[in-house]
């Protein structure tokens, strides 16, 4: 059985009890720590099963409280992400260094369980794989799902999918995007009012407006600290699924805040710097109407879909 390292210390009462830290940052690919939510504390059940650990702070600098009382439903998919990353250099020995290719990522949280309580969200995340596919003993890709369950409720559940390449490989799919580790640099296009897209700062809106109230251009800024947290030769998927989030809440009633309850997101082709992506929110073939909501968004680049997202919306919950 695969078991991270558990520290101890010893209590008042004289027992041995586990000390937490968080997870290595290079093992879920960020460079700040207090963007790392997973703990050093998992193991593994089977081949294909594994239990992770996860913390969710009462505050963030930018997966902020929805108005201010219920975690933000995105924190959901960067955990997710993470348990991609963590699980592939834990579980299946994939060394850091590799790139990662995220085709799916996809999420469902239940309001009522994501009040903000007294002290930080302790997560139990359950993971399953599928679709494991190796060449040479080598993983390159995986399916995997998530059950979050926080007091033995589920919170939320998701899934993703990705393929890995090496170094090597992935400096012949990139070519010349490779030449500078940041490509782009260039002033941010003007932004959409903050409160219009569910925001309070400028710094964090990622879309502009192009003067039709269902699209706008992805609006890039690098020097953000957790959406940019590192140097990279294309758009991170995470800007991506926030511009979904940013666009189906410019598409809510004024003065109604929308929860993205649940998003099915698919990853065609690289978001390149250097070149509008334009984003567009219209109803889903089967939304429902009514108090929940299905929005699809989806993004393009120089003719192609880089990006869907088909975001459920509901009330928050009183």
């Amino acid at each position: 059985m695969l078991q991270s390292p558990a520290p101890t210390d010893i209590a008042a009462d004289g027992a041995f009890r586990p000390l937490t830290t968080t997870a290595p940052r290079e093992y879920v690919h960020r460079a700040a720590l207090a963007e790392v939510f997973l703990t050093a504390d998992w193991c593994r059940t089977d081949e294909t099963r594994f239990t992770f650990h996860a913390q969710w702070p009462r505050g963030h600098s930018f997966f902020v409280p929805v108005d201010g009382s219920h975690y933000d439903p995105m924190l959901t998919a960067e955990t997710i992400r993470q348990v991609g990353a963590i699980l592939a250099h834990v579980g299946f020995d994939v060394p850091l260094g590799h790139q990662f290719l995220m085709w799916e990522l996809n999420y469902r949280v239940e309001p009522r369980l994501t009040r903000i309580g007294g002290a930080p969200a302790e997560l139990r995340l359950d993971v399953t794989c599928s679709d494991v596919r190796r060449r040479s003993g080598r993983l390159t890709g995986l399916r995997y799902e998530v059950v979050a369950r926080q007091g033995g409720r589920v919170l939320a559940t998701g899934s993703a999918r990705y393929t890995v390449t090496s170094p090597e490989v992935y400096r012949r799919l990139r070519g010349d995007r490779l030449t500078d580790p940041q490509p782009w640099t260039g002033r941010p296009a003007a932004p959409t009012e903050p409160a219009a897209v569910g925001r309070d700062r400028v710094a964090d809106v990622v879309l502009s407006p192009t003067g039709h109230a269902n699209r706008w251009q992805l609006r890039v800024d690098t020097r953000h600290p957790v959406l940019f947290d590192h140097p990279g030769d294309h758009i991170p998927g995470m800007v991506l699924l926030e511009a979904a989030r940013q666009a189906v809440h410019g598409q809510a009633p004024t003065g109604r805040t929308a929860l993205p309850v649940a998003m099915d997101s698919a990853f065609h082709h690289y978001a390149e710097f250097g070149s509008p992506c334009w984003i567009e929110a219209e109803p889903a073939v089967d939304d429902p109407g009514g108090p929940k909501r299905l929005i699809r968004v989806t993004g393009r680049q120089d003719g192609q879909v880089v990006f869907t997202a088909i975001t459920t919306v509901a009330e928050l919950p009183a």
